[in-house]
This record gives structure tokens, sequence and C-alpha cells, in this order.
């Protein structure tokens, strides 16, 4: 498959921003922000869903190793039940470009809509396939909310978040059914406001 590359209409100082975690049941929603070196470019970036784990695991060291500025923000479950998911991840996005080391000329924001912020910025469909930046900001976010989620599995293990990592499963509803809910799910969600409505 044939790499990704950022357009030269950018400016050198595009940072790529990404969010992880809209669907799932529990969890923050996890977002990065990458500017990447031209002078070291990175090979394989793609869309994180498209890669194994082994190779985002991989990439994961190789673009903070190689970027010239990234960083990894996140709105909480609280704030996630209070503003909503979409404005909860706009707001991580926007948390995410303002703790960058080096700010950003342009943002390219995956999805169809951007942060309130001051920063020149383009919203892309599917930009986590169309643009290296966004790609990598895809890898820190998913790579970083996995191992949040897999943390999660060892403290509460009757819940199979290792194997779903919070997403709304058969196995994962019925866990909700069986044991209720634990402090890192999201109430406003249907399903678990339905758990909690059921138990109560």
């Amino acid at each position: 498959m044939a790499d990704l590359f950022d357009s030269f209409e950018f400016p050198e100082l595009t940072a790529g921003v990404d969010e992880v975690g809209r669907g799932p049941l529990a969890g923050d929603v996890v977002t990065a922000a990458v500017i990447l070196d031209p002078a070291r470019p990175i090979v394989g970036l793609n869309d994180s869903k498209k890669l194994s784990e082994k190779k985002r695991l991989s990439l994961f060291d190789e673009i903070r190793n190689k970027a010239l500025s990234y960083s990894i923000a996140r709105a909480s479950i609280d704030e996630i039940d209070s503003l909503n998911i979409l404005q909860a991840s706009l707001l991580a996005m926007k948390r995410a470009v303002e703790a960058l080391p080096t700010q950003p000329q342009y943002v390219l924001v995956d999805g169809n809509k951007l942060p309130k912020w001051h920063y020149p910025a383009q919203a892309v469909v599917k930009g986590d396939s169309l643009h290296a930046c966004i790609a990598a900001a895809s890898i820190l976010a998913k790579v970083t909310r996995d191992a949040e989620m897999d943390a999660l599995a060892v403290q509460y293990p009757d819940y199979g978040f290792a194997s779903h990592k919070g997403y709304p499963t058969k196995v994962h509803l019925d866990a909700l059914r069986e044991h209720g809910i634990t402090p890192f799910h999201r109430r406003s969600y249907a399903p678990v406001r339905k758990i909690v409505e059921e138990l109560s």
C-alpha cells in the first residue's frame, strides 16, 4: 500500500489531529495532535484501525521519536456525560493542539467539525486515510486509549475490556447486566442508562 503524503500546499508546521473513543460505553475520549518532520519520514502510516496492533505499537514509538511535536489529550467521562460526546471530543482536540510544544501554523482535523479555536484549520472526512499527520495522530490516540482499557481490564476482570475496549459488544452488555456499571462507564449513553434503570 502506498504511503500517505501531506500535500505541499500546507505549511510545514501543519498538525494532524484525531480522536479515538466516541463509540465505547466506557473510558475517556483520547485525542492526539502531531506535527511530522519532513526530514524524518515515517513509512507505513495509515488509519490506526487498518493497522495490526503490532504495527501500531511499532509506529507509536517511531512517531514519538521522529515527530517535530506531538501531544496526547483527553476529555473525561464526566465531561462526556455533561457536554455530549461530540463537544467532549472537540474539547479534547483543542486541548491536544494547545498542548503541542511547537505550535502549528495550520491544523488538519479528522472528521467534519472543527473545535472553536484561533488556528487556521480544515476538517477532513476520512483524514486518517489521506494525511500522514492525521494518521500519526490516530495511532498515538488509539494505542494510548487501548492501553488504558487493558489496564481497566485488570482492575475489572469481569467486563472483558481488553477484548472490546469498551465498545457495546454482547459480552460487554451481558457483563453490565450481570455486574452493574463501573465508575468508568458513560451514564449518558443509552445502553448504560438503560441498564442503570433496569437495576434500580
